[in-house]
């Protein structure tokens, strides 16, 4: 298999990858799931992506839909690049074993097809609030807690943000 053929293996569409997590977690594999839009990767993204993948032996991402990152109210710009080209870039990062496209505005559904061993979000969620209005809840924490899963949370890169970087280029 060439190395870009295994790039395009670890893009996988949700029933694709749940049947490979349910073989990893059969395998003693612990499945580390985070999300995002991930527009612009720079090195908060891939900072915060290989903290992530160090709660556990596989880690997959769930990447908004080019629909659902313009339903975010991001800006009109947004996204910059086209989710094939979003979940490419992911995929090629060595410590990435799956990336998963998903069209819904929050990652609940997604969270609770996969039933991942840890779910991670930045450290700007607190993975203890329990109110979903709040803005530091973290979206399908209770249907991980429910089959015993883990909530953690990594540390931001500070001066790094695909808004910051837009801006330095329009300037």
């Amino acid at each position: 298999m060439s190395k870009f053929q295994h790039l395009l293996k670890k893009i996988r569409s949700i029933d694709e990858t749940a049947r490979q997590i349910e073989k990893w977690q059969m395998a003693q594999e612990r499945v580390v799931f985070t999300n995002g839009c991930f527009d612009i990767l720079h090195k908060g993204h891939v900072t915060y992506l290989a903290k992530a993948a160090d709660f556990g032996t596989k880690l997959v991402i769930g990447l908004n839909s080019d629909a659902s990152v313009k339903r975010q109210g991001k800006g009109e710009e947004r996204p910059v690049n086209p989710e094939d080209a979003r979940a490419l870039l992911l995929a090629a990062l060595e410590f990435v074993d799956g990336v998963v496209v998903f069209e819904d505005d929050t990652p609940r559904h997604i969270i609770q097809q996969l039933q991942p061993d840890v779910l991670v979000k930045g450290a700007d969620y607190d993975p203890d609030e329990t109110d979903p209005t709040s803005k530091k809840y973290i979206v399908g924490r209770e249907e991980l807690l429910l089959h015993g899963g883990v909530v953690k949370t990594v540390d931001l890169v500070d001066g790094f943000s695909t808004t910051s970087i837009i801006k330095k280029l329009q300037s």
